[in-house]
């Protein structure tokens, strides 16, 4: 059968549903990119936010429309499903099977027709190691970054259990030249904005030497820039009792031939250690790039988020990583009208930002969401005010980039290249080590042979002028 898949969400969400087309390549389905012509239509959906859950329903009944008038099947799966699953399967009749986040192996059933989606999934460690990492021709995407979400929380272990291995089959949707390990399962904390451990479980990592088996496979294939990612991706190994095991894991996956990159995302202020630092500031292929998300500065916003810290903590932590990685680039998210947050409240955030002066930035407003702690509290900033101060904030960190670009002209650099740019065939579009896929700012390459430089070729280059939150560059050479 001719298998069409559309992904939202993370790039957690998005390693899910590689494994759930790698499953299905293994049993003789083949993947297409046209839902018309499917046979099954999957949709993986996202439920961290409104936003996302909008847009997971929106594709959805897309997607049974076009069911309805070609008989196809229908199985959604993921994060929504998760949450909803008794709702869904009410209010849209059309849908054929539901699968949890807990129940991905059983994406074959599912697209069969047999019975699937009742919780019984556990980790597939079947005979598709040959397939792991394999590329698809093309696979429909759709992409809602960043859903981000302080205690620890262990009243969800037990109530998830799955996790892929190296030998798990896996498809990739990403351009064969980058790819996204996930390093770890879940999440323990109980941060009261976030639902993600009750739709993911308890955080639990997988073996080192599993991870370095699956970067192997896929720096065989092609992959030169893998990024590491979980719910805490600083965490990893912590629940296994193996302290400094993240460090560890990097130096491990600096001696992998064929990597040139190796990139950390969702880091966590109070699990960030300088084994990480030290590392990352040591090996050669490990990308200067630090994820953190720390949704506020105010200690009383924080205290009410059920987070860490507060923005003193947070200056002296982001002075120690500059410190003991020289020219790393940070990155953050923050979220604005969290319950009660007040104009001064905003006020120190601002500060803060200016102060720090991040290379990247991203703001959210706060959404209320039904299973969260925080839902217990008023909704009392209104939704122009949210708005508002989410502008204030990204007026303020377009300034900083804008100066900050200053110092960049003139300067050479080194460029992954990830393909033509969206609007010109004759420019290329590419990343610095300290910019990551989908979510940062890119390097435009003019001036050059497009033909020469293929996706996944590093360039040496010198910037020459910027374009908004973008960099524009003169390709010098292949590095």
């Amino acid at each position: 059968m001719k298998i069409g898949f559309v992904s939202l969400g993370c790039p957690k969400n998005l390693v899910d549903s590689e494994v759930m087309l790698g499953l299905a390549q293994e049993a003789g389905h083949t993947i297409t990119p046209n839902a018309s012509e499917a046979d099954v239509i999957v949709v993986n959906t996202c439920a961290f936010i409104d936003s996302a859950k909008q847009e997971s329903i929106d594709a959805i009944l897309e997607m049974a429309n076009e069911k309805t008038h070609r008989g196809a099947r229908l199985v959604v799966a993921g994060c929504l499903a998760e949450r909803y699953r008794d709702e869904l399967r009410r209010e849209i009749p059309e849908i054929d099977a539901v699968l949890g986040t807990n129940e991905v192996p059983e994406i074959v059933r599912a697209i069969s027709g047999a019975d699937a989606g009742d919780g019984r999934a556990a980790g597939h460690t079947g005979s598709g190691a040959g397939r792991a990492g394999e590329q698809a021709a093309a696979v429909p995407v759709t992409l809602v970054r960043e859903r981000e979400g302080a205690a620890r929380n262990p009243a969800n272990a037990g109530s998830h259990d799955y996790l892929y291995d190296a030998k798990t089959p896996r498809v990739l949707a990403t351009p064969g030249h980058y790819a996204y390990v996930k390093v770890a399962e879940g999440c323990d904390y109980t941060c009261a904005f976030c639902v993600i451990p009750t739709l993911r479980g308890a955080y639990r990592s997988r073996p080192a030497a599993s991870i370095v088996e699956e970067a192997t496979r896929l720096a065989g294939q092609g992959v030169r820039e893998l990024l590491l990612i979980s719910q805490d991706t600083t965490f990893y190994g912590v629940d296994r009792g193996e302290r400094g095991a993240l460090g560890r894991l990097l130096r491990q996956l600096n001696r992998v031939d064929g990597l040139e990159w190796v990139r950390l995302l969702y880091l966590y202020p109070t699990t960030i250690d300088d084994g990480v630092l030290e590392a990352m500031a040591e090996c050669d292929k490990v990308c200067k790039y630090v994820d953190l998300p720390l949704q506020h500065a105010s200690a009383a916003v924080l205290k009410r988020m059920k987070r860490p810290g507060n923005g003193a903590g947070y200056r002296r932590l982001l002075k120690r990583i500059r410190n003991k990685v020289p020219g790393v680039a940070l990155r953050t998210t923050f979220i604005v009208g969290f319950p009660g947050e007040t104009e001064a409240e905003f006020g120190e955030l601002l500060r803060f930002v200016d102060d720090v002066g991040f290379d990247h930035v991203g703001v959210f407003t706060y959404s209320h969401e039904e299973g969260t702690s925080a839902h217990a509290l008023k909704d009392d900033i209104p939704a122009r005010t949210k708005q508002a101060r989410r502008n204030a904030l990204m007026r303020l960190q377009k300034r900083l980039v804008r100066l900050r670009h200053r110092g960049w002209i003139g300067r050479q650099v080194r460029v992954i290249v990830d393909g033509h740019a969206p609007d010109h065939d004759l420019v290329l579009k590419g990343r610095l080590e300290g910019q990551a896929p989908e979510i940062d700012p890119v390097v435009y390459l003019s001036d050059c042979d497009p033909t020469a430089f293929l996706p996944g070729t590093f360039v040496t280059a010198q910037i020459v002028s910027a374009r908004g939150y973008d960099l524009v560059a003169r390709a010098k050479a292949k590095s």
